[in-house]
């Protein structure tokens, strides 16, 4: 069974999927997917390169994310060729790793900010949301990635806004209220997923 687990930047998918881990479940995270078909040495970023040129990479070869972001945030149609190069490549590589981790865990997570956006909850049998207040999601990401306000507002913006996720999930996790509160919940899904496959 996979769980798809979403959340909207900075709501804390990545604390949820650890406290999962901590009771031997199984994650795999789409962003890491993301940086890892990005590599490199990797297709994808070679067609990235020849469409945005040498002013998307580091001195070392690697893509600069942050110049990245700044084209595709700032023109949409940029944005849509972006994902429809990496898409299907994110897809094809979290496939591999939960067919992986599948053989060593009761159920896995596929943790992505952009499930339902990117068609990736087809993949699912349940989806998760970890849901905080928009003003506490802009103040993390501020405070964890060193951006500007109006790219955490620009990245808020092509994201599902919070109601509509909140309306398409299957279960949802309040990460607004502390650490040992997210993992009581986490604790009571995990006993509901496990008993939901024996």
């Amino acid at each position: 069974m996979i769980i798809g687990v979403t959340g909207g930047i900075g709501s804390g998918k990545s604390t949820v999927a650890r406290l999962f881990g901590e009771l031997g479940i199984g994650w795999v995270d789409a962003d890491d997917v993301a940086r890892e078909i990005v590599a490199p040495g990797e297709p994808v970023l070679d067609a990235i390169t020849e469409r945005f040129g040498m002013q998307v990479l580091n001195n070392n070869g690697s893509l600069n994310r942050a110049t990245l972001r700044e084209i595709v945030f700032t023109d949409p149609s940029q944005r849509a060729w972006l994902e429809s190069v990496t898409h299907p490549r994110i897809r094809e590589r979290l496939l591999e790793h939960l067919r992986q981790l599948c053989t060593q865990s009761p159920y896995v997570l596929l943790v992505s900010p952009l499930l339902f956006e990117s068609g990736q909850d087809a993949l699912v049998k349940r989806t998760l949301v970890v849901d905080v207040p928009e003003a506490e999601q802009l103040a993390r990401t501020l405070a964890r990635d060193h951006v500007s306000e109006q790219q955490v507002r620009a990245i808020l913006a092509a994201q599902l806004p919070r109601d509509v996720r909140l309306s398409r999930a299957d279960d949802v996790i309040d990460n607004s209220r502390g650490r040992n509160h997210t993992q009581r919940q986490v604790a009571a899904l995990d006993q509901q997923y496990r008993n939901s496959i024996t």
